[in-house]
């Protein structure tokens, strides 16, 4: 079974998110959208788009997405067959968290890798 595809998003928290947004949208170039992020679309080693984009995105400190880890940041890994491999991480001993979450956007489940962060893994819906 192939497990990790690709990065599907790279997410951190700031006590100040509608600050740090502007300063990466002045300084970096970053094209942050309404919703607190932005989306970058995959091209191939040409230059050409291919199908797929990676999210990036600044949310509040006091925010609960990232519980039960204590940091600051959460990586999004693509992967092709979610249920296959959470359950290949649970008969390994991984700490693989109970919830799962199904929606227009694709499937996602969560597992706290050995330092005490959560990485969150996401199917995408067909066609992405």
């Amino acid at each position: 079974m192939k497990r990790v595809t690709g990065i599907g998003g790279i997410f951190f928290n700031a006590n100040d998110p509608v600050a740090l947004r502007a300063w990466y949208k002045q300084h970096l170039g970053i094209d942050v959208q309404a919703w607190g992020g932005a989306a970058f679309t995959w091209s191939d080693a040409s230059g050409n788009p291919t199908k797929g984009t990676t999210a990036w995105s600044i949310g509040a400190a006091d925010g609960g997405h990232f519980a039960p880890s204590k940091s600051t940041f959460m990586v999004n890994y693509r992967v092709q067959d979610l249920a296959s491999l959470l359950q290949a991480l649970r008969d390994e001993g991984c700490n693989v968290l109970e919830k799962t979450d199904d929606s227009e956007y694709g499937k996602f489940g969560w597992v706290m890798d050995p330092e005490g962060n959560k990485v969150e893994l996401w199917q995408p819906p067909p066609g992405l």
